[in-house]
């Protein structure tokens, strides 16, 4: 770097955040981001590492040294050419990703990361706003088409990396319109969907050719979906939800995550909903089971809908406030941070596990809890064990339970294809060549590896890319990283 004691020089600044008690009021993005003149100090601050940690602990393997030194300079093109090269979407990543490169950062191990996030952020937005994201279409036909089957983030990085080497390749999409967990998965106020239009309309500006309601091992056989391709890409997501089993589990009033969050975001969009169906937290005492980020946006989108109380509920035992760093790093320490969610009038609670729901007439009352200790196995894991005599009762009218995904749906198209999986329910397809146990049919994303992160759907979207350009055309140009 230029300036060697800019960690030292300028302290960490954050981009602003739109105050609590204003930003529950509507649906709209609430985290702000870096100015220009704020970028290029923060970028100083990074300290081009001998070993970047933060490199390699992006998924998708970000040059963030590289494109930190060229914000310094303040050379914005060349570092958004040195961004994109890496990363498909960084607009979306700069905004969702829980940014496991700055645990990673060397600073961390002071509290004090290089802001790698919203630099990303701020890079991405400056190159829209300054038209530096223009279409790339190939003007090289490869003469072979691909159909890649789910439009989340795997399938749509997968699909223009093929677009743009010179493949005709079409996406197909079971919902009414394209964007699969970027659109019906996480609320307006973490992504506002005109971000993800946007990037939607380059991929259709570069070839990419999308058709919606088509659900394939439904309304599309899955014999004439091998037929018209000269392959398959899947890329359908991890969809098949965890649920608990306890006494009580069919009141009325528990709900998945997924069908909450769906129903909201077809509201925002302004489809029409069946009134009968439609869950509404507005005067509730609600109950999310699960901390990971579904739950906070179950969380965000109930205290949104004007919920009387919302309780969080997190198996896991509450973190430490304070840790050594260098038992940790490069990994993330676990210490307990304030969230948004906590700000807007959430109440976390920790180390409790469901056992029952209380109803009358038919509809939920309130959530049982046992307290729970966790314990080592002889083989070294943890494992949960309930504590005696210490149960918690929550009123509530609607419980959400937000406690992640087992494994892609089976029925329909992966038994129809007879496609072998793994031992956790994943199609079975092996990293590099990402190739399924049927000929010319690949796997990517969450099917694939199971439910993860956005940022890790692109990373898998991208080297499936390659992968298929491999059986194709017998090898490729493609980044294999």
């Amino acid at each position: 770097m230029d300036d060697y004691r800019g960690f030292l020089r300028y302290p960490r600044q954050e981009a602003r955040k739109e105050k609590s008690s204003l930003r529950i009021r509507h649906w709209h993005e609430y985290a702000g981001r870096l100015a220009e003149e704020q970028t290029v100090p923060q970028a100083s601050r990074c300290m081009d590492c001998g070993t970047p940690c933060c490199h390699s602990y992006c998924p998708v393997h970000n040059l963030i040294p590289d494109w930190n030194l060229l914000i310094s300079r303040q050379h914005w093109r060349e570092a958004w050419e040195q961004l994109e090269s890496t990363n498909n979407f960084p607009e979306l990543t700069g905004r969702i990703c829980p940014a496991p490169c700055e645990s990673a950062c060397t600073l961390s191990l002071a509290d004090s990361p290089v802001v790698i996030k919203q630099i990303e952020l701020a890079i991405a937005e400056h190159a829209w706003q300054e038209g530096m994201v223009t279409p790339r279409r190939c003007r090289q036909s490869r003469g072979k088409h691909v159909v890649v089957v789910g439009s989340g983030p795997a399938g749509l990085a997968c699909a223009q990396q093929l677009v743009r080497t010179g493949y005709r390749v079409s996406v197909l999409e079971k919902a009414d319109r394209i964007g699969g967990l970027l659109r019906y998965g996480i609320p307006d106020f973490r992504l506002e969907k005109k971000i993800l239009d946007r990037r939607l309309q380059q991929l259709v500006e570069e070839g990419v050719r999308f058709r919606t309601g088509v659900h394939a091992g439904v309304s599309m056989d899955a014999g004439a979906l091998s037929g018209m391709a000269d392959a398959v890409i899947l890329a359908c997501g991890s969809e098949r939800p965890r649920d608990v089993s306890v006494r009580g589990r069919t009141a009325k009033g528990i709900h998945l995550a997924m069908q909450y969050l769906t129903q909201q975001n077809h509201y925002l969009a302004g489809d029409p909903l069946d009134s009968a169906s439609v869950i509404d937290a507005r005067g509730k005492d609600v109950v999310v089971v699960g901390g990971g980020d579904t739950g906070c946006d179950c969380v965000g989108t109930a205290i949104r809908q004007g919920a009387r109380s919302v309780t969080q509920v997190q198996y896991h035992s509450r973190p430490p406030q304070r840790a050594d760093s260098l038992q940790y790093w490069p990994d993330a320490v676990p210490v307990l941070h304030l969230t948004d969610t906590e700000e807007e009038g959430c109440r976390r609670i920790w180390g409790w596990d469901t056992v029952a729901f209380e109803a009358r007439d038919g509809r939920v009352t309130a959530v049982l809890l046992q307290r729970l200790q966790w314990c080592r196995s002889s083989t070294g894991g943890l494992v949960k064990r309930h504590r005696p005599r210490q149960q918690r009762r929550l009123a509530a009218q609607l419980v959400l339970l937000a406690i992640g995904f087992a494994h892609p749906v089976h029925r329909g198209l992966v038994e129809d294809l007879e496609l072998e999986l793994d031992r956790r329910g994943n199609v079975l397809a092996a990293d590099g060549h990402y190739r399924s146990s049927r000929e010319s049919v690949f796997a990517c994303g969450d099917m694939r590896r199971g439910q993860s992160l956005v940022v890790w759907a692109i990373r898998e979207g991208r080297q499936c890319a390659r992968a298929v350009d491999q059986y194709l055309a017998g090898s490729s140009e493609l980044p294999c990283d």
